[in-house]
């Protein structure tokens, strides 16, 4: 681990050795707080239906069915709040503790999750709602990374060449192809070194489009876990085409 910039450094490692000595207890955010104009939809992303269920649905569901999940905290917008009241009831989410009001960024949805976790936290887990297909198998794959590496995030190895370019399209680079990762969700870290990487952030004025950035920036390795590109994000409508097609094909394989 690289020098932590984090002014309380001796007291998080102090806290640290505390926590590693705790049972695991993650704590999982699952972020639904986006408008996904993208998608062009008459209602928001997280409210669109794929097998007669909400697809924030399909993400509780995983992560209520993960023996180290102990909890689970939900961040929605703000208008949308009353939608959600008796949800967890209504789908059988047993492990839904809270849902709360998200932020003005991604960053700041999660942070207010966050506040809302137990104090026998170990883990936090933060999860973006969209990735509907992920799997209790997959979030188990990464809380065992992040238990043996502190960070860890699901992802995927990238199979198609990248081009780094500049503001106009111009390739200035081609990165070694066999490096690359496609970093996905849920992102997991050990509770304390989440709390210090987020206010580390704050403290800096750093803007963020995911919660490993964070680590990184307080000098925290993580790990990716390969989660296979099953556990794909909706983002727009072609892609509810691709999730029912994995959806049956898990059916199928369910089947033989």
């Amino acid at each position: 681990m690289k020098k932590l910039k984090y002014k309380l450094a001796g007291a998080l490692i102090a806290s640290l050795k505390r926590i590693r000595t705790r049972p695991v207890f993650v704590s999982a955010i699952v972020l639904a707080a986006g408008s996904g104009t993208r998608m062009g939809a008459d209602v928001t992303k997280q409210w669109l239906t794929l097998e007669n269920e909400p697809l924030f649905v399909h993400s509780l569901r995983a992560f209520d069915r993960c023996h180290s999940v102990k909890e689970i905290i939900l961040c929605v917008k703000a208008d949308e709040l009353p939608l959600y009241d008796g949800v967890g009831k209504k789908f059988g989410i047993k492990k839904l503790k809270a849902v709360t009001v998200g932020g003005k960024s991604r960053a700041d949805s999660a942070l207010n999750g966050f506040k809302k976790i137990s104090d026998r936290s170990t883990h936090v887990a933060i999860h973006d709602a969209a990735r509907c297909l992920v799997t209790p198998k997959m979030i188990k794959k990464v809380i065992s990374g992040a238990v043996t590496y502190g960070s860890a995030a699901a992802a995927c190895k990238a199979t198609d060449t990248v081009k780094l370019c500049s503001d106009n399209g111009i390739v200035k680079s081609t990165p070694d192809r066999s490096n690359v990762w496609q970093v996905q969700t849920p992102q997991i870290f050990e509770t304390e070194i989440y709390r210090a990487s987020a206010y580390l952030a704050i403290s800096d004025k750093i803007s963020v489009t995911d919660d490993c950035s964070l680590a990184e920036h307080a000098g925290f390795a993580v790990k990716m876990i390969d989660c296979g590109k099953e556990n794909l994000k909706i983002t727009e409508q072609i892609d509810l085409y691709f999730a029912k097609a994995v959806l049956q094909k898990r059916k199928d394989g369910q089947r033989k």
